[in-house]
């Protein structure tokens, strides 16, 4: 099953600098993504994971751009392009700085659009956030996920009601004892609350994604989806790993469980979900969602609820 909207030409533009948090230290930069033509697009802000960039992400980002959608991608400071010293005192702020990321991002949309010509009075209001693994967390927070803050166990809360919808790839689950002790000592702020996180939001998760930052198995990387109110989609990988069958890039290498039938249904069902979910069909993603995977039975199962 094809997505409905025909695939068509995609602009980049890199880098597009907007203004950081103050004690950032480094220039906030953006890559953008869009279809050449059209009007009234959605804007999907990604937020890459651990060490990567807006470099990354091609097989997500292009086709969105494709389906005529935005996509605004951060390089956040932990990007192993900015080369951040093991010792540089802004690591342990670094969840800090993501979550500011995009939130600079959502407020900046206007000087993105300025310093674009091409997309002067072409986007829409509709916005919806995506990540991958770290990314995923932080484009969560949006969403309405909390988690604490580790430095004086304050909770730290973040939803923007400019957020209307979601997709969280291999978003990590819920801390305490489901979290290594490599990962209590690495990420102690990944103790997230998905309780409040109450807007369509669609999870992928691989089943066998085993990683190592939890004591559990690839359920771990379900939590988002069983632990928050509904609406809400889960798609399930056979097969996927943490990787999700190749969406950090083209060729890359840390794709460990490459495969391109995989990586057809993300691009197929993420496309099909914010289509309904940012209001640019009259389809519901309720009724949109089971025929893909029912297509391919081979590579995922789908639940909502």
């Amino acid at each position: 099953m094809s997505t409905r909207v025909h695939p068509q030409p995609v602009m980049s533009v890199a880098p597009i600098t907007l203004k950081g948090a103050p004690d950032r230290g480094a220039e906030l930069q953006v890559k953008v993504s869009a279809p050449v033509n059209g009007d009234d697009l959605p804007i999907i802000i990604f937020s890459h994971g651990n060490g990567q960039s807006f470099h990354g992400y091609g097989p997500l980002a292009n086709h969105w751009a494709a389906q005529g959608f935005v996509v605004l991608q951060p390089t956040h400071l932990d990007a192993r392009l900015l080369g951040l010293s093991e010792h540089d005192p802004r690591r342990s702020q670094l969840w800090r700085f993501r979550e500011q990321d995009l939130l600079g991002v959502l407020d900046q949309i206007a000087l993105v659009e300025t310093a674009v010509p091409a997309l002067r009075e072409r986007l829409s209001t509709r916005i919806a956030v995506a990540g991958h693994s770290w990314g995923g967390q932080t484009a969560s927070v949006l969403l309405g996920a909390t988690h604490s803050d580790p430095d004086d166990g304050s909770l730290v809360s973040r939803k923007d009601g400019r957020v209307t919808a979601g997709v969280l790839l291999a978003v990590p689950g819920r801390g305490g004892d489901s979290l290594s002790p490599l990962a209590r000592r690495t990420f102690p702020f990944m103790d997230p609350d998905f309780s409040k996180m109450s807007p369509p939001t669609l999870v992928v998760a691989g089943d066998r994604d085993q990683g190592h930052l939890t004591t559990r198995g690839p359920d771990w990387w379900r939590d988002a989806y069983d632990l928050s109110p509904g609406p809400k989609a889960l798609l399930t990988l056979f097969g996927g790993e943490h990787s999700l069958g190749g969406i950090p890039g083209y060729e890359a290498r840390e794709t460990t469980d490459e495969r391109p039938e995989r990586l057809l249904l993300i691009q197929q069902t993420t496309t099909e979900f914010l289509l309904s979910a940012l209001g640019q069909t009259r389809e519901d993603w309720h009724q949109t969602l089971p025929p893909l995977a029912g297509a391919a039975k081979r590579e995922g199962r789908i639940e909502i609820k």
